[in-house]
């Protein structure tokens, strides 16, 4: 659970008494009892109909998610009193079958050690902690602590991990008398711990993300916590920080062999931007987590390539042969943090270009002297915000920006490369730009050399498991019964990029559906495929089955199947033929829509939202979103659930799968296939999905 934490100073005492207020208006009872929601329909635009959300107000994570006597538990993370991010609480629902939900009262509300990050829970089944009884044995949440006070105070240890228990199956909880139960090093970021039972050892285990890498304790009754190993400082991406882990224990599909999955969720770093989820594959032997070979070969890190060059410019002393203006760049070059900053890294010699001069409020930029080009590359390392075009360095001839390059929302500069062969001989200026006084309103640049080669930074390759913007911080539910065997995931639909922003007014943010995870055998070696629950399809209230349909240029598959609604499942299994590319374009009567193109020429899968309604609330929204795609396949099994403001689509069983925020004026209910060649739908079908709030 990250947030905005280094802008809000906002006391829990108030958010705790405006709770009470609040929830006392809408006829809720803080004892436990379900919230009457008998005056609210979920109406409002872009509300989602068949997707979690809070009644109104924030959320982020899913937290908690524990299984007990017939009832899914979905705890979150939410701010009762606005619509943006806000001191932390855990919000909370139940629900049979994890489609229709019903709300309770806030579970877990700040204390005086601070406010409530995410963690998860258990059913401590044996008393091994010995806050239940051998009748009634107790639910125990694991959350980290987040003491606002501290972090603002300059302190490095301000997140702790603490418990509390529920003995009326999670209606209401105690907090610990004792907590923290856990007190970690000097570190930041020390949070979300994701708590798991050991049976060999008969011991309970601890994922907890620390900084960038994820941190393995153990306890025999969930109160004594021991450290046993670190993962992760020379695997996968370390772009962001890492948050919401997850430990699975699961079994190769087809098989009895069995591995262990981990999940961890970074922001930033994901592969289209902003926040996401990597996963490692391995064994766990009570203390360690140990790669799988394969995969230890294919998310190990590759070193940054800086090749010599001619120094254009250095910044080891001041600003000479650049013009300033503005006051982002008053002080001149300096040597790391600013005032109020933190973090700024991976810069070469003493000084750097930081423009965070009081802060993100600054504005201006700085121009250089005239130069010729003659090189083949402009190399340089950059950091802070991301802002195309607004927070940035850029390449200028005749007064128009030929290349560009932005930040990406971290301190840590990275290694970047402009292909400028095309302008040798030219007379050109560069540029370094701040325009931004929200956050991240600043730019890190150093090193500007000119060379023949191009500079390859740090490459740290990740395995992804889902390549949509929109699905972040998800983990499993805990004590799902050994006769139903699945492994089932929730995450948050959206993207810490522009959280904040999006354009909901009554409540911001939603769950993505719940998915079932599964481990299975490829070619490139063991990988887990998400797949949308069988619950789902009790959704359906109209559908039509069709066979043997072909495509030739396009077609509308709402007139086939005699079905257009504003929620929709769309299962289809298309043989592609000689067809290089298809298309599934999901639109609306104003000429708004997602394209889910297969562009098998180029083994790409793109999810193209950039015409899909609004996206001025962000500069990085409009996109094109993409995700591999086995281009030499004859056939693809492809499944999509459109809701009013989102697309998730699954390809291959869910070895591919893609969740995006889209926020259309006008519902996306139109379906069109279109190929350049024909293609075939051997066997498809178009559901008509009901809310899941409508009394």
């Amino acid at each position: 659970m990250k947030g905005l934490i280094s802008i809000l100073a906002v006391g829990c005492l108030s958010a705790c008494s405006q709770f009470n207020s609040n929830t006392q208006a809408l006829g809720t009872s803080l004892g436990g009892e379900k919230v009457d929601m008998a005056q609210h329909h979920y109406q409002e635009h872009h509300r989602p109909q068949y997707h979690f959300t809070p009644r109104a107000n924030w959320m982020n994570d899913p937290n908690g998610m524990v299984y007990l006597d017939g009832e899914y538990h979905l705890f979150y993370q939410y701010y009762p009193d606005d619509n943006v991010w806000g001191p932390m609480h855990w919000g909370h629902a139940i629900s049979t079958d994890m489609v229709n939900w019903e709300h309770y009262p806030v579970a877990l509300f700040p204390d005086e050690h601070g406010w409530i990050f995410s963690g998860s829970a258990v059913f401590d089944k044996n008393n091994t902690s010995g806050l239940g009884t051998k009748n009634n044995p107790p639910l125990i949440a694991i959350y980290t602590y987040h003491n606002d006070k501290k972090a603002r105070a300059g302190s490095k240890n301000f997140q702790t991990q603490g418990i509390a228990y529920s003995l009326d199956k999670g209606r209401t909880w105690t907090p610990y008398e004792n907590n923290p139960v856990l007190i970690g090093p000097d570190i930041p970021d020390f949070r979300d711990p994701k708590v798991s039972w050991y049976e060999p050892e008969q011991k309970w285990v601890m994922a907890l993300a620390i900084d960038d890498h994820i941190g393995f304790y153990s306890s025999k009754n969930l109160i004594d916590w021991k450290f046993e190993s670190n993962f992760g400082i020379d695997a996968g991406t370390h772009a962001g920080v890492w948050e919401c882990p997850d430990l699975i224990k699961m079994q190769v599909e087809g098989s009895n062999e069995e591995k262990y999955v981990l999940l961890v969720s970074i922001n930033p770093g994901g592969p289209n931007g902003g926040s996401a989820t990597q996963y490692f594959v391995g064994d766990f032997n009570g203390s360690e987590f140990i790669l799988d070979e394969k995969m230890e070969q294919q998310v190990s890190k590759i070193p940054a390539e800086f090749p010599q060059g001619h120094v254009f410019a250095d910044f080891e002393s001041d600003f000479s042969g650049w013009t300033v203006e503005g006051d982002a760049f008053a002080l001149g070059p300096v040597t790391g943090n600013i005032q109020g900053q933190s973090g700024v890294s991976n810069f070469v010699g003493k000084r750097l270009v930081n423009s965070f001069n009081k802060g993100d409020a600054t504005t201006g930029e700085i121009t250089s002297q005239s130069f010729t080009i003659d090189r083949d590359f402009i190399n340089f390392y950059i950091g802070g915000g991301q802002h195309p075009g607004k927070t940035g360095i850029q390449l200028m001839i005749n007064n128009k920006v030929v290349r560009s390059e932005t930040g990406h929302n971290s301190e840590k500069l990275d290694v970047a490369s402009w292909d400028v062969s095309e302008f040798i001989g030219q007379t050109a200026q560069l540029k370094i730009v701040d325009h931004v006084t929200s956050g991240w309103g600043h730019i890190n640049v150093d090193q500007i050399v000119f060379s023949n080669k191009p500079a390859l930074p740090v490459r740290e390759p990740a395995i992804w498991l889902d390549y949509g913007t929109d699905n972040y911080a998800g983990v499993t539910w805990s004590n799902v019964p050994e006769s139903d065997g699945r492994h089932l995931f929730i995450g948050w639909m959206s993207n810490w990029l522009y959280a904040n922003d999006v354009p909901t007014d009554e409540w911001r943010s939603a769950m993505t559906i719940p998915r079932t995870l599964t481990l299975n055998k490829t070619d490139m070696g063991l990988r887990v495929f998400s797949n949308p629950v069988n619950e789902l399809q009790s959704l359906r209230v109209e559908s039509n089955q069709r066979h043997q349909d072909t495509v030739t240029e396009r077609i509308n598959l709402n007139q086939l199947a005699g079905i257009r609604a504003a929620q929709f499942e769309l299962d289809l299994t298309v043989t592609a033929n000689q067809a290089k590319s298809f298309t599934i374009e999901i639109s609306n009567d104003i000429n708004e829509k997602v394209s889910l193109i297969f562009n098998r020429a180029d083994n790409q899968l793109v999810l193209d939202r950039t015409h899909a309604g609004k996206s001025r609330f962000h500069d990085t929204f409009a996109t094109e979103q993409v995700a591999p795609l086995n281009g030499d396949a004859e056939s693809y099994r492809i499944q999509v659930f459109q809701d009013a403001s989102s697309t998730e689509l699954f390809v291959n069983q869910g070895e591919v799968v893609m969740t995006a925020l889209v926020f259309p004026n006008q519902d996306l209910s139109k379906i069109d296939l279109i190929a350049e060649s024909d293609i075939e739908l051997s066997q498809w079908s178009l559901h008509k999905l009901a809310s899941i709030w409508q009394q």
